[in-house]
């Protein structure tokens, strides 16, 4: 687990996030007119991750559960993409639910037949797994037990993926959406890290062979006032400091709803800042794929361009981590 997480660090790159459920998929896929059937998310997915030169830029893909089972020229995807020098992963949560009796509360679902799951993924190839926890931020939310529940989900996740030398990728997101300000939404991060690691420990997680998957520090979208890439970096590392153990050796980025380049622009400034005991790297999804798949439209023509675009967009990132302009 600990050289899987090494590899997964590895300077200048990054992780792609390519498990997108099958509601998700197909709303973005709807916007450029695309069908969402088997072959088109297979030929769409193939595109990505074949890639001329991505694995410069991309040490990991978190894969779906469709995903994994799919070949690439009758190759097994989690071979394929080991040829390709990427470390498959895969999303194990099934998604959200309503907290019972906690408006506007969400908990995650899937531990009931997860100690399985993730055996079968294990021989599927997979070398990590990630789950995650929404958390949003309103008048009166989160709560301490919206909170708590999703920590200690959280939690077991994580200590099932390990039993069976899985690297887990803990994902507590606070959602962007809303009218918060840059420290109401730090104040909600920091008290829901808290949870996490407490949590974490309790279920006796080693911390040094799990990664930590999580938003920056930014206004809500609503917010009258956004701040800047500094205010967030500041913000972002100060919340760091306080709620993170050190011995946790990665932090990995969401983009959460940012376009795709402000999500760079802020990674930028916060790894320009940073001076930590913690490697920083991105995980993103939308502000990964979004140049690509507006390229693409699912016309296989063009499918030359739309690598570009990711390539251009994952290279973008990577020097994003040296804290270098972009």
């Amino acid at each position: 687990m600990e050289a899987t997480v090494k590899a997964l660090l590895a300077p200048g790159k990054g992780l792609l996030a390519a498990d997108e459920s099958f509601p998700t998929i197909e709303k973005r896929f709807r916007e450029f007119g695309i069908p969402s059937t088997d072959q088109t998310r297979q030929a769409y997915r193939e595109m990505l991750f074949t890639t001329p030169g991505l694995a410069e830029f991309i040490s990991g893909v978190i894969l779906f559960d469709e995903t994994i089972r799919q070949k690439i020229a009758d190759v097994p995807m989690p071979e394929a993409l080991d040829k390709l020098g990427i470390i498959p992963g895969i999303k194990v949560d099934k998604g959200t639910m309503s907290l019972p009796c906690f408006t506007g509360e969400k908990i995650t679902q899937g531990l009931d037949g997860l100690r399985e799951r993730l055996a079968e993924y294990r021989k599927l190839g997979a070398r990590f797994t990630k789950w995650r926890a929404l958390i949003v931020i309103g008048d009166q939310t989160p709560t301490h037990s919206c909170m708590a529940a999703n920590a200690r989900a959280l939690a077991l996740f994580a200590a099932l993926s390990q039993e069976v030398e899985l690297v887990p990728i803990i994902e507590p997101e606070i959602l962007m959406d809303g009218d918060h300000s840059l420290a109401r939404c730090e104040e909600a991060t920091s008290e829901t890290l808290e949870h996490v690691f407490h949590a974490l420990l309790e279920y006796r997680v080693g911390l040094e062979q799990m990664l930590l998957k999580t938003n920056m520090i930014v206004s809500g979208t609503e917010h009258a006032e956004q701040a800047g890439p500094v205010e967030v970096a500041k913000a972002t590392l100060r919340c760091f400091r306080r709620s993170v153990p050190v011995a946790v050796p990665g932090i990995v980025f969401l983009s959460g709803g940012q376009s795709d380049e402000a999500a760079t622009e802020r990674l930028s400034a916060i790894c320009a800042e940073a001076n930590s005991s913690w490697k920083f790297s991105f995980s993103f999804g939308r502000a990964l794929q979004t140049p690509a798949l507006k390229v693409w439209k699912g016309i296989s023509s063009n499918m030359p361009a739309a690598q570009d675009a990711l390539h251009r967009r994952a290279h973008l990132n990577s020097v994003a981590l040296r804290g270098g302009g972009i």
